[in-house]
């Protein structure tokens, strides 16, 4: 593992996945029931971030004949996504193989993985159960794709959304994910920091929302029918799920229960609450009123934000983050969607895609000792070429990420379908793809 990574980035996201593939040496290892019990709960709270916290979130923002249909696309986006990540997922992601792209197939169906195996952590001899890793990163690949259900709500074929979703995550997730956290990963190797996944879950599903939205095309009477959301009330339940969950997405990926997990959260705190007021300031001004819809909105804009950045930089670095991220992600979600007219239904780009580039950018300013950062990571150690890392880092996947969407769409589209019927559609998707309705006058 490249030096210059070792010491200058002792609790950076950078390790977090090459920590979790190699095995520790079983004879000076250590193993500490605290941390095993905070990575459980870590993992518990980024479950609970996507079933009931984005369920929640996204449900309510559509309209009530949609409400179901986005509860079941959650499900079953995390449900297929668990399956596939212990059968072929895990070891394409983090399989032990010397590729820049791909973990192998080392440990497929989670071959040689037992109660007594072992991955390091970022203290040289102390150890975690590898079945705990395993789970942890499970729920950051389940809650990825279903960030992208934002994007096509209230017009997608359910068949067409699970079969994209099992193409994606083999080529596109998995593949990104090894790239950035694995010890073997291009961008790991480049010396890139993301903590806890602002290329890998928001950047990644940001981009694949957007190409969603323009090849999937608008919803019939956009721009013409009320398309409110139906429960605000629902949503702000979601977010402030979101909220709770996310701090075993980020203080859990320091993956032990050190003074660096603290300063994860307590930058997951700040962050968040500096873009919830510059959101709502911003909108404030422009229309006249702040909204409950801002707030939330700028609640998910500074928690995505702050992920990659949450564990090297300070919480003055994570507030100023948290202030900038909304004014920009406010301008996408307002200006540039209604210029160039697609239809990001619930803006998971303006918001996951946007609030993901201002924070992996971000992190490498904010890294640097002298704002209260943890230090750079690149050999270089400048501010200039840990951003150029950086965007570097952010251009690989928003390239891999949208191109890669795209086929398989394209594919998808060819073998079931993506789009619901018109019929479909005007009915509502709770009916017409599940024979069922969320609410009963």
């Amino acid at each position: 593992m490249n030096r210059k990574l070792l010491s200058g980035a002792a609790a950076l996201s950078t390790l977090l996945a090459s920590a979790g593939v190699a095995l520790a040496q079983d004879a000076a290892t250590t193993m500490d029931k605290g941390d095993t019990a905070w990575m459980m709960t870590s993992t518990l709270l980024v479950l609970f971030m996507i079933i009931p916290g984005l369920a929640l979130f996204y449900g309510g923002l559509v309209r009530a004949k949609n409400m179901l249909s986005v509860l079941m696309q959650c499900t079953l986006i995390a449900s297929v996504v668990m399956i596939i990540w212990v059968l072929w997922g895990y070891s394409f992601a983090f399989g032990g193989s010397t590729s820049p792209y791909w973990g192998g197939l080392g440990k497929v169906f989670l071959s040689g993985v037992t109660m007594d195996s072992e991955a390091a952590t970022f203290t040289d001899g102390v150890v975690i159960p590898e079945y705990v890793f395993i789970c942890f990163q499970m729920t950051f690949a389940a809650i990825t794709p279903a960030l992208i259900v934002g994007a096509f709500a209230e017009r997608a074929k359910f068949s067409g959304v699970i079969l994209f979703t099992v193409l994606w995550v083999t080529f596109i997730y998995f593949p990104i994910a090894h790239m950035v956290w694995d010890g073997s990963g291009l961008i790991f190797n480049w010396g890139a920091i993301d903590f806890a996944g602002g290329t890998v879950v928001h950047i990644n599903a940001g981009i694949a929302g957007l190409v969603w939205a323009i090849m999937l095309g608008k919803r019939i009477g956009l721009g013409r029918d009320n398309m409110a959301p139906h429960s605000m009330t629902l949503t702000m339940v979601g977010a402030a799920m979101l909220w709770v969950g996310w701090f075993g997405f980020n203080a859990g990926s320091n993956l032990e229960a050190t003074s660096n997990a603290t300063l994860a959260m307590m930058n997951t705190f700040i962050a968040t609450a500096g873009a919830v007021v510059s959101w709502s300031l911003v909108e404030g001004m422009m229309r006249g009123k702040s909204s409950g819809l801002g707030a939330a909105s700028g609640m998910v804009a500074g928690l995505v934000a702050v992920t990659p950045a949450c564990g090297t930089s300070g919480p003055i670095g994570a507030l100023l983050l948290g202030l900038a991220v909304s004014p920009v992600c406010y301008f996408f979600v307002t200006t540039i969607k209604s210029k160039f007219g697609y239809d990001d239904s619930l803006d998971v780009f303006g918001v996951h895609g946007i609030g993901g580039i201002v924070g992996a950018i971000g992190t490498g300013i904010l890294c640097a000792p002298a704002l209260g950062g943890t230090g750079y990571v690149v050999e270089a150690g400048t501010m200039g070429a840990q951003v150029l890392t950086q965007i570097q880092a952010v251009l690989v996947t928003l390239v891999w990420s949208g191109v890669g969407s795209a086929v398989i769409i394209l594919i998808t589209k060819a073998i079931t379908g993506i789009r619901a019927s018109d019929d479909a559609e005007r009915e509502g998707l709770d009916l017409a793809s599940h024979g069922e309705s969320a609410y009963h006058a």
